[in-house]
């Protein structure tokens, strides 16, 4: 009878090793990307709730702003997105008594995505900052 042995060899561990770090480097990077992507849905839906916010207080008052020509849009603009990984701003001059340009801005984990600030005019004209091609 012979005896089988069992176990495996420090060359087949590595193999191993080596095999889970080239999945790993490929792997993490995009799930990374799939992350940022989904929390950008975040800023733009901050954005699109905010824009309509503003337009309703638009049609009850004539104008974007608290006051004719003070630049301080109504005070529906929230300061953070629901889930926080955007801050928004409204602040003269991007506000006038007919036109707005809300700006959400990556915060914290979401600070490094590549689309950067994305922005919505008064006209529905939706842009970013970054060096995508296409963020919304």
């Amino acid at each position: 009878m012979s005896r089988i042995e069992r176990g495996f060899t420090l060359v087949e561990l590595m193999v191993v090793v080596a095999i889970v770090g080239i999945l790993s480097a490929i792997a993490i990077p995009a799930y990374s990307e799939y992350v940022m992507k989904g929390r950008r849905t975040d800023g733009r839906s901050a954005l699109l709730d905010t824009a309509g916010r503003l337009e309703r207080y638009y049609s009850e008052n004539a104008r974007y702003t608290t006051a004719v020509g003070t630049g301080v849009c109504a005070g529906v603009v929230p300061a953070e997105s629901p889930d926080k990984y955007y801050a928004l701003t409204s602040t003269a001059p991007v506000c006038t008594d007919s036109t707005f340009l809300l700006t959400a801005a990556p915060q914290g984990v979401q600070a490094t995505d590549k689309c950067g600030s994305l922005t919505l005019t008064h006209a529905q004209v939706k842009g970013f900052s970054g060096t995508a091609s296409s963020c919304w």
